[in-house]
């Protein structure tokens, strides 16, 4: 059996509009009525944090004081999460065919995401995706869950899900950050990294992947490629 455990932010779903609707929003709440701000452009923006810009630099760079960097910081991590934004995010061109081709060919996939249970429902019913992921191949963290950090916590959910699955001939993890690398190093489990998420490609090299490739679907034909399993 070929098991693919895939992400859900960055190789599925592209998260890039919600962060900047994020960022806008908390930049004017907590700019000064007449202070002068630098709103980024939506690519600016988005190449930083592709670069692991901090946040508070970010806000810094947009006009901010330091303390009111810090505030924004604060602001940011409160908000990005919220259902509210959710709406902005959009499916990442060629997912759904690359899912449908893993369906298609028996492939037993799974999807491992930092998101909580409400949040990947949300986007599993809005974007038709129940269909590709049952019930017991969603590995995502409880509601009540109390983050870390991606990178620790989610060795410790792929650890969990391996428990739960039966053993697999072969085994690949596609995710868009270096906590998805980690993940599948922990595991020993074969790891590509796509560049359709929010780590550029430089940064995810520095993490080294096995592979690296642009999106999803370039990442299943790459695995049927190389896998152990023949279709």
């Amino acid at each position: 059996m070929l098991r693919v455990f895939t992400d859900f932010d960055g190789p599925i779903i592209d998260v890039s509009q919600r962060y900047y609707r994020v960022y806008q929003y908390c930049l004017e709440q907590t700019r000064l009525p007449e202070q002068q701000i630098n709103i980024l452009t939506y690519p600016e923006f988005w190449q930083l944090k592709r670069d692991r810009v901090s946040e508070v630099k970010i806000g810094e760079m947009s006009g901010l004081t330091s303390e009111q960097a810090q505030a924004f910081s604060q602001l940011r991590k409160k908000t990005v999460h919220t259902h509210p934004y959710f709406e902005y995010d959009t499916l990442v061109p060629g997912a759904v065919d690359a899912l449908s081709k893993l369906v298609f060919t028996g492939v037993d996939i799974a999807t491992m995401t930092m998101r909580r249970t409400s949040e990947l429902d949300f986007a599993l019913q809005k974007y038709d995706l129940g269909q590709f992921f049952p019930l017991n191949r969603r590995f995502c963290l409880s509601d009540d869950y109390v983050k870390t950090r991606d990178v620790d916590d989610k060795p410790l959910l792929m650890g969990r899900s391996l428990a739960q699955l039966a053993p697999a001939v072969d085994t690949w993890m596609v995710g868009d950050t270096e906590a998805d690398i980690a993940a599948a190093k922990t595991h020993n489990i074969k790891v590509i990294a796509v560049e359709s998420g929010i780590r550029d490609r430089a940064q995810l090299e520095s993490f080294q992947p096995d592979f690296i490739v642009p999106n999803l679907l370039s990442a299943v034909e790459l695995i049927f490629s190389y896998s152990t399993v023949s279709y």
